[in-house]
């Protein structure tokens, strides 16, 4: 992969793109993602990855937010097409499949492009509060700090981890392509989860699983060839990036695991994670303590506030970036936790309207605004509820126009796939109400409607 990727940065300082320039790329867990990523790195240039699940209307927003050179993509892959009239605006398009090695120079770059660790290195595009995706911007020193300091709760030799969380996302990516380099280690890339498979590499080639989102870890568990000889290729289990259960981390602690949970954002990844030697309790009730150089404080709401040397520079978006750190250069998170006298944190609420799936974060306005173009709904509220797999899933709860009736799912699945909506944002859950609980003002009580939908037969 470093040759193709050294190849790539030649063929890309041939065609004039280096230092400051960006390049985006969409890319399921394959090599190709891999050597961009690395290209971009050594020309100095600024790194998009996009998730591979993206549609058309995703994918169109980050393109023309982020401006870029370059884009890398496939012809297909899942749910995902190359559609090129989406980058037909882009300079320089490499399509896996049709003419990425077009893009390879004959001999590899051997030099690294001098850059100021200061400025940005990679624009993580995440959904959340927002209709939109926002960009958040890290720089090379962010990156490297953030890197070293996942490390520094690994254990040492923990040996081959087979990075399932797409590479695109903020996660995947540090464990696929910064963490395994300065570990020394293989990269091993999954672009498909299927447990049967997982298992099978377990057994073949000793991969190891390091956590992430609580699926990944209960799919091989309940899989029927799962063994408990396959427990040893777990080593300690860091759980994070969508709601652990309590339930779930105790299963796996009862099975001899050593589970530890943290919090975190593509903003600021690492701000809480416990060490494998805190106390059980500790582990697996709360999300851990402060990370090195990290700050925590609570607003007057009991808001989450962080600082530290891993905290992104900001949005794309000058205004976002001025909602959400305030003139001490404190993060606004937008979740609502409490810390105990120890100084451990655990997250109990949150005052942001996002849906966090498998580790993805879904804007709970960007579907609600999606429900408001089919004919028979005038209004549409979008709450997360609990799913035993993934964490979270996307309820609708609607109000339906007069003379009409309620959409089924399918029909309400049919709406957003013609509307170029990605997949995983699909309402999973479909509820009818006559009307919302409101304030006084007229605003929907979002709280009220969590309450109604948790109480809903499923």
């Amino acid at each position: 992969m470093e040759s193709v990727a050294r190849r790539l940065a030649g063929g890309l300082r041939e065609r004039g793109v280096g230092p400051g320039d960006v390049i985006a790329f969409q890319l399921p867990n394959w090599m190709e993602a891999a050597a961009t990523f690395w290209a971009s790195s050594l020309l100095g240039a600024v790194v998009v990855p996009i998730v591979h699940f993206y549609g058309p209307q995703e994918l169109g927003f980050i393109l023309g937010a982020a401006r870029p050179q370059v884009f890398i993509t496939a012809t297909r892959f899942g749910r995902m097409e190359y559609a090129p009239e989406v980058s037909a605006h882009i300079p320089i398009v490499g399509v896996v499949d049709l003419n990425f090695d077009d893009l390879l120079a004959a001999e590899p770059m051997h030099d690294v492009v001098a850059v100021d660790a200061r400025e940005p290195a990679l624009i993580a595009f995440t959904s959340g509060t927002t209709r939109e995706p926002k960009g958040v911007v890290h720089s090379h020193q962010t990156l490297a700090f953030e890197t070293r300091q996942l490390m520094s709760y690994y254990e040492p030799g923990r040996g081959r981890q087979l990075t399932a969380l797409p590479v695109g996302h903020f996660i995947g990516m540090l464990g696929a392509f910064l963490v395994p380099v300065l570990e020394g280690t293989p990269v091993d890339l999954c672009d498909e989860w299927n447990p049967t498979r997982v298992l099978d590499l377990m057994d073949t080639d000793g991969v190891a699983i390091g956590g992430g989102p609580p699926y990944f870890v209960t799919s091989l568990l309940d899989h029927p060839n799962f063994t408990e000889a396959h427990l040893r290729h777990f080593g300690p289990v860091g759980l994070g990036g969508s709601a652990v259960p309590v339930s779930v981390a105790q299963r796996l602690t009862d099975l001899g695991l050593i589970v530890t949970r943290s919090y975190g954002s593509t903003e600021h990844p690492s701000v809480t994670g416990a060490l494998t030697t805190a106390p059980v309790d500790k582990r697996i009730r709360t999300d851990g303590c402060a990370r090195l150089g990290v700050e925590i404080r609570l607003g007057d709401d009991g808001e989450i506030l962080t600082r530290g040397p891993d905290l992104c520079l900001g949005y794309t978006d000058a205004e976002l970036t001025a909602g959400a750190f305030d003139d001490d250069g404190w993060y606004h998170t937008g979740d609502i936790g409490v810390l105990d006298d120890d100084g451990y944190l655990t997250v109990t609420d949150r005052k942001s309207d996002i849906v966090i799936r498998g580790g993805e974060n879904i804007s709970a306005a960007a579907v609600e605004d999606t429900l408001s173009s089919v004919p028979a709904i005038a209004e549409a509220v979008v709450v997360a509820v609990p799913d035993p797999r993934l964490g979270e899933r996307p309820a609708a709860v609607v109000r339906v126009r007069p003379g009409f009736s309620l959409p089924d799912l399918a029909e309400i699945r049919r709406h957003f796939a013609a509307a170029g909506v990605a997949r995983q944002k699909w309402p999973e859950e479909l509820h009818e109400v006559d009307d919302f609980p409101r304030t006084a003002s007229g605003k929907v009580q979002k709280h009220r409607v969590r309450e109604y939908v948790a109480s809903r037969p499923r």
